[in-house]
């Protein structure tokens, strides 16, 4: 059966390929990436329903297994002559139904041993509700190894489940996308419950012992609040003409909602915060004080387009001066240039399909003219320096020369008679005597005359794409190239006088910005900036990822963090001084990390199943491990760190003795009875209990540890955590949860590019937070520093890490109401991974 769910979504998956390829052949590249995103979200819901139709399957067998193991005792007893009186037993997880004349010990399970202290009797008569305890079963950690008896518990889990009022473990059918609010509070065996319902699943949750009146807790905003403190990385992967030296010593650019404004020799940063999503395109007015920056489309949380627009706003303050373009632009806004007057007129090119060309009157908001571009893609658009009548716009196969006149604007496209046609124009300068130069992906450097818009002149230059071109103050020309990654100098009758090489590290030369007429700044293809000279080389100012993120982990005593993704690369960041402080290649993609208690290596999982422990002073690889054949999502050490537990997709957590200061690991156990992925998992106080959710609907209780304390709560379903679970959510909206040391606060990432923070405990819905725009998608991790003074968040697809300062809120602030300070609750609880983007949530 799961073999014919799989088959499905593989000719689903093929009809969505079939369609891309189609479009792409069809020359329709603008509208591939909408047409992407409706086939990703039709993958989607196909994957939310192959989740749940596998869970009731794997539900339905372990009944199975269950009643084939009930059969043997009532053959015994018929054999006998006795009448079955019932009784059950909770032995290592198991229910186990048995008889007073029958050994305790050959009602297990073969191979599993009977420890005393691990017996919970249940008898028909300590529950009011004979139906529902005759439909409940057991859910169990095995173990391939004998088990110690301090540490039976650890492995010990309880399922409970009923058909209609209890926790269903076949799937239903969805009856509503948001989860629910929780039923009044019922008693069982188990004590007070609740229930929540996502996607018409419903949950049960525990309510711990010492919470009399549930109904009464009160939900407030916590007293502590997050301002923006350093952004890590920069957009330089797939965007242009995005870095530029301000008079004020400062480099401006962006990465996902935010423009940076780095003070190069202070090392300081500021940040302009009013974009909606991701920011695409910049420019600087004449006076060096203003910029432009446009924006995407992006959508909201409910999966509507949100209009792209443009901002004009004050370097210097911070202030926005102007928005113009809401519900004009299309998509995006993929260039801009201010006029070379006195940057009275804004020119804007979106990303419809005809690539709508604008210009504005931008201090009275209104447009003075639009006109279609072309169906090709645009890279780059200017006003002429002489005159502000005249446009240059370059892209692929084209360069046009556009005039104004009359309140229109009529394009000539260059002609390049007997010179071979390029593929792309990637970038245009003006030259001091008024001629367009171009840089193509032929290699070439094109001149081109003022008025003939033909070819005067090519000049070969680089290996490869010329990337980028920048015009020096006395007339010299600067070059960029891509393959061969050379920085080339060239006088004002283009003579090549000096060069040299980036490091192949960094990826090819993005973009030029000019700093004094020696130094220069460049931003490079794999999201760094480098500053130097062709003296002195360059060194990297700016690092970052340049694939989605989803490992982060911070270091337990020091202002050290690790994040990792499918770039292939870990890094180690100091979050004190802002540094990238080492970063190695992992040979496959880094899913989840963790440091040792005592901070002196680092676990990472990788994306087959493989994990490796690294010295986190050397880099040195001092353990290699690999477990099952899927990917790890994550790894969790115990509070002292003598066991490792490690989470993997297929359906298991492995256990590991930790020896030598984390430098030695030997196969403890291996928990099974999940049907699904394992997404999250946590530790107890006292090292002898894991809390975990795995990729499914359904919800596990260790009911022995009701009020049982945890060291981390990252579990995003459990009692605790009910209120982060906003309205409208359908049970894969939020990818990831951390509560703070100081158990004040919990942070959570979701889907819609927010970071939230609650009050912690948090366990009615619809609990008010404080919510923090800046990612541009959806935030995949989120982590607290060792004292709390600051919050690590991850975005996704774009590879920005926002380091948040928590300020306000000091001892015992956020404990006003008594009735909220319980123990936290043992819930282990699942829900559905279910995101083309392989969201790690429930």
């Amino acid at each position: 059966i799961i073999d014919g769910i799989n088959s499905d979504a593989f000719v689903l998956r093929a009809d969505c390929l079939r369609l891309c390829v189609d479009d792409v052949s069809a020359g329709s590249s603008t509208e591939f990436p909408d047409r992407l995103s409706l086939m990703e979200m039709r993958l989607q819901a196909q994957d939310d329903e192959i989740t749940l139709l596998k869970s009731s399957l794997a539900d339905a067998l372990r009944k199975l297994r269950l009643h084939e193991q009930q059969i043997p005792l009532l053959k015994q007893q018929l054999i006998a002559g006795k009448t079955p009186m019932w009784s059950t037993l909770t032995l290592y997880g198991y229910l186990l139904p048995v008889m007073p004349s029958l050994s305790l010990q050959d009602a297990l399970p073969e191979g599993v041993p009977l420890m005393e202290e691990d017996l919970i009797k249940e008898t028909p008569e300590e529950d009011d509700n004979e139906e529902e305890r005759e439909k409940e079963q057991g859910w169990c950690s095995l173990v391939e190894e004998s088990i110690k008896p301090t540490m039976v518990r650890s492995l010990q889990q309880q399922q409970s489940k009923s058909s209609d009022e209890g926790q269903g473990s076949a799937p239903h059918t969805p009856t509503s996308s948001s989860p629910a609010p929780p039923k009044e509070a019922v008693c069982s065996p188990h004590g007070q419950s609740i229930k929540m319902f996502i996607r018409g699943r419903p949950i049960t949750m525990y309510i711990p012992s010492n919470i009399q009146n549930y109904e009464e807790l009160r939900m407030d905003f916590p007293t502590e609040k997050l301002d923006l403190d350093w952004v890590y990385g920069y957009r330089g992967r797939d965007c242009r003409g995005n870095l530029y030296v301000l008079p004020s010593g400062e480099a401006v650019y962006f990465i996902a909602c935010v423009v940076v404004l780095y003070h190069v020799t202070n090392r300081t940063q500021r940040h302009y915060r009013k974009h909606t999503d991701c920011v695409r395109c910049l420019a600087i007015h004449p006076d060096k004080v203003l910029v432009a920056s446009g924006q995407t489309a992006g959508v909201d949380k409910d999966g509507k387009p949100l209009q792209p627009f443009v901002h004009i706003w004050d370097s210097t303050t911070l202030v926005t001066l102007q928005q113009i373009g809401l519900g004009t632009f299309e998509r995006g806004v993929g260039s801009v240039a201010f006029s070379n007057d006195a940057g009275t007129f804004l020119c804007v090119i979106d990303e419809s399909n005809e690539h709508m060309l604008s210009v504005w009157d931008w201090k009275k908001n209104t447009m003075v003219l639009e006109v279609k571009s072309t169906t090709e893609a645009v890279f780059a658009v200017e006003f002429s320096p002489a005159d502000t009548s005249n446009i240059i716009t370059c892209g692929k196969s084209h360069v046009y020369f556009w005039t104004q006149s009359a309140g229109t604007l009529t394009k000539k496209q260059g002609i390049f008679g007997k010179y071979k046609k390029p593929k792309f124009i990637m970038c245009f300068v003006f030259s001091l005597t008024g001629d367009v130069l171009t840089g193509d992906s032929e290699g070439n450097i094109l001149t081109w005359g003022k008025s003939t818009f033909q070819i005067m002149k090519q000049t070969r230059a680089h290996e490869g794409s010329v990337f980028t071109l920048c015009i020096l103050q006395g007339g010299a020309l600067l070059s960029g190239g891509g393959k061969d990654r050379r920085i080339i100098r060239w006088s004002a009758d283009l003579a090549p006088e000096r060069e040299c090489e980036i490091p192949e590290k960094f990826g090819a030369v993005r973009t030029i910005a000019n700093v004094d007429g020696e130094e220069l700044l460049v931003g490079t293809t794999r999201n760094a900036i480098l500053r130097g000279t062709f003296s002195d080389g360059f060194v990297a100012i700016v690092q970052g990822h340049v694939d989605e993120m989803w490992g982060l982990a911070t270091h337990p005593s020091q202002n050290l963090f690790l994040t990792c993704g499918n770039d292939k690369q870990a890094c180690l960041w100091n979050a004190e001084d802002h540094s990238l402080g080492w970063c190695t290649h992992l040979e496959e993609s880094g899913l989840c990390a963790d440091f040792s208690p005592n901070g002196s290596v680092v676990s990472i999982g990788l994306s087959t199943g493989r994990w490796l422990v690294l010295d986190v002073q050397t880099r040195e690889v001092v353990c290699d491990l690999t477990d099952g054949n899927e990917q790890l999502s994550v790894m969790r050490y115990s509070p002292d760190g003598s066991f490792l537990a490690v989470g993997s997709h297929d359906n298991f957590i492995y256990i590991y003795s930790v020896m030598e200061g984390g430098r030695r690991y030997t196969r403890f156990g291996k928990c099974t009875g999940h049907s699904s992925f394992i997404t999250h998992l946590d530790w107890s106080k006292d090292g002898k209990y894991i809390m975990s959710n795995s990729g499914d609907y359904e919800i596990l209780y260790c009911k022995s540890v009701k009020d049982r304390e945890w060291a981390s709560y990252t579990c995003v379903l459990g009692f605790h955590v009910m209120g982060v679970w906003l309205e409208g959510s359908d049970g894969t909206d939020i990818n990831a949860l951390c509560r703070s040391h100081s158990e004040k606060v919990v942070a959570v990432a979701d889907d819609f590019c927010k970071v939230h923070l609650f009050q912690y405990p948090c366990p009615k819905p619809k609990a008010p937070s404080h919510r923090y725009d800046g990612h541009g998608s959806h935030v995949t991790n989120v982590r607290f520093t060792h004292i709390d003074s600051h919050l690590l968040s991850l975005g996704g697809k774009d590879t920005c890490i926002l380091q948040w300062r928590v300020k306000g809120g000091g001892t015992g602030d956020s404990r006003e109401h008594p009735t909220l300070s319980f123990p936290l609750s043992s819930s282990i609880g699942s829900s559905e991974q279910g995101s083309q983007r392989e969201k790690e949530t429930v």
